[in-house]
């Protein structure tokens, strides 16, 4: 029987100014009719690059393919006409991206960015493409979706926006959905949903996914078959159940054992509180109408109140949109809120821009995402001497590049590369920028935003051992934001749960993992235990 997919021999290569550099070399495999492939692999390895070889999507002519073939349905797509190309994009092949947030239009509503999808390929307008795309957003997990349509991208988490994504790969019913990361912004029951979805399209409809991850708990779940990937060549595939539980390579064997492990180091029994609220509220108004009313409030925070000690990490967990983010960026004062905040004993919630300025370099932020945190138009040594210019505009310009390679040093990175820009780095290296950003002030407080999502699992393990080690040369105390719960037990002291804006649990790390008292709670670990320890190919619905 012909397989649906063919990639024979494909290789891929970029020409640049200085040289010709392989991407990928020589890549065969197949894809079936209802079935998942996963290809996997660290950062770099040709992941991406060959499932974009797949719709025809990289920047030709500055990328070629010296060799290979990749044949849909029997159709030759290397080399095809661009009207046979766009019959095939987003209908019959359709791909969700890493990056939600530069995928979507920031100027179109959800609904407006769904809808174009339905009337290109379906002819839906009107009534009945709005309840296509309610529908389709339930099916995704936004139970609200009609109070989202006319949300833009900024307005959504990252985890509802990239449901949004999935909802427009899904729109057509396409026979193959290319994932690319589909998971990595959300949390493990968005993620146990997700995947019992898509497991669900393909009973019904025969779709094959080619799935591109570095979550190997979500590729044992879902997928039927694995390619492993290095440097651009596959070094191992066959079925994830016999190549995760007897791997032939050593690189296949290397990123198994790749997991971030351990625990903090305690806090000393007798430190101060570092950072505390009170009943703390971030509202955000919803409005309607000719005269833009305010008819309700999306509660982000509702009068949450904590308290974290110096040299501490207080773990937050939730689902996309319970307020993991929203409650950082209020403590640090970057998001107007009501309640109490006080920072080392000072009331700092009513304090103005002047006077908190003092403040800022005790309390820096990690974002989430590398590649977006980060001035493309600013070398490293710019980015991590910023604030040396803003904080410290006094010390001189030896000085100040001393600080800056002692701050490289410190994360790991090579001070000499300081010239660089960030994209000439890899994302696990442009998060330690990030960090050394943020250490180069010499902190009190970091508030880490989901750092380690968008990196391979090989590299999440070197991101949580830096962390640690860092907090304890330096005493540094963190307000850890993850949906991750191993990274979240290898970084935490404290666990805090939120569901809705609401606090819902806190206490101890080992205890709230090992014996949660809540029901959400409870049902939060049940789907990171289902993700980890399901048997492969086989998602429970």
């Amino acid at each position: 029987m012909t397989a649906l997919l063919e990639v024979r021999d494909l290789s891929v290569t970029f020409r640049t100014q200085v040289a010709t550099v392989e991407a990928v070399k020589r890549v065969s495999f197949t894809l079936d009719k209802g079935e998942t492939l996963a290809l996997v692999g660290e950062s770099g390895s040709g992941k991406s690059v060959t499932a974009l070889s797949v719709l025809q999507l990289l920047p030709y002519p500055i990328a070629s393919h010296p060799s290979g073939s990749i044949r849909f349905a029997g159709q030759e797509l290397v080399g095809a006409k661009p009207d046979e190309l766009m019959r095939v994009r987003g209908d019959r092949i359709t791909m969700v991206f890493q990056e939600p947030m530069t995928s979507l239009n920031p100027l179109h509503t959800v609904e407006r960015q769904i809808g174009e999808i339905l009337a290109l390929h379906k002819g839906m307008s009107g009534a009945a493409a709005r309840a296509r795309i309610v529908e389709l957003l339930h099916l995704v997990g936004i139970a609200d979706g009609e109070r989202r349509l006319d949300s833009f991208p900024h307005q959504l988490s990252g985890g509802q926006r990239q449901r949004v994504m999935i909802a427009m790969a899904l729109a057509n019913e396409p026979d193959i959905l290319i994932a690319d990361e589909p998971t990595t912004a959300l949390d493990v029951t968005i993620q146990a949903q997700i995947l019992a979805l898509i497991h669900d399209l393909q009973q019904r409809l025969g779709l094959a996914m080619l799935l591109i991850s570095h979550d190997l708990g979500v590729v044992a779940k879902v997928a039927h078959r694995v390619a492993v990937m290095n440097r651009g060549e596959i070094v191992e595939q066959g079925p994830v159940s016999e190549v995760f539980a007897r791997p032939q390579h050593p690189y296949t064997r290397h990123l198994l054992a790749s997991e971030p492990k351990g625990e903090p180091e305690p806090t000393a029994p007798d430190a101060p509180v570092l950072l505390s609220s009170e009943k703390l509220k971030v509202w955000f108004p919803i409005k309607a109408g000719v005269f833009r009313r305010t008819v309700d409030h999306i509660k982000a925070v509702d009068e949450i109140s904590i308290e974290i000690r110096s040299g501490e990490t207080l773990g937050v967990v939730g689902e996309s949109g319970s307020g993991k983010s929203t409650l950082g960026l209020a403590l640090l004062r970057l998001l107007k809120a009501e309640g109490g905040i006080r920072f080392d004993g000072q009331e700092i919630g009513g304090l103005g821009g002047g006077s908190l300025r003092p403040l800022r370099r005790e309390m820096q932020i990690v974002f989430q995402d590398p590649y977006g945190s980060l001035s493309p138009r600013m070398s490293v040594r710019e980015i991590v001497g910023e604030g040396l210019e803003v904080h410290e505009p006094g010390v001189s310009e030896e000085e100040r590049d001393e600080r800056i390679v002692a701050a490289l040093a410190e994360v790991g990175l090579d001070p000499g590369a300081r010239d660089r820009y960030p994209h000439e780095f890899s994302g696990g290296q442009r998060q330690r920028i990030a960090i050394a950003r943020a250490l180069v002030l010499k902190p009190r407080l970091i508030v880490l935003d989901e750092p380690t999502s968008a990196l391979d699992r090989s590299v999440q393990a070197q991101i949580v051992d830096l962390l640690r080690d860092l907090q304890r040369r330096h005493g540094l105390t963190y307000l850890f934001i993850s949906h991750d719960l191993k990274v979240v037990r290898a970084m935490s002291h404290r666990i805090l749960v939120l569901k809705n804006g609401r606090r819902i649990e806190e206490g101890p790390a080992e205890e709230i993992l090992s014996r949660p008292q809540h029901p959400y709670t409870q049902a939060l670990l049940a789907a990171a235990f289902d993700l980890e320890a399901a048997p492969a190919g086989v998602v429970s619905t």
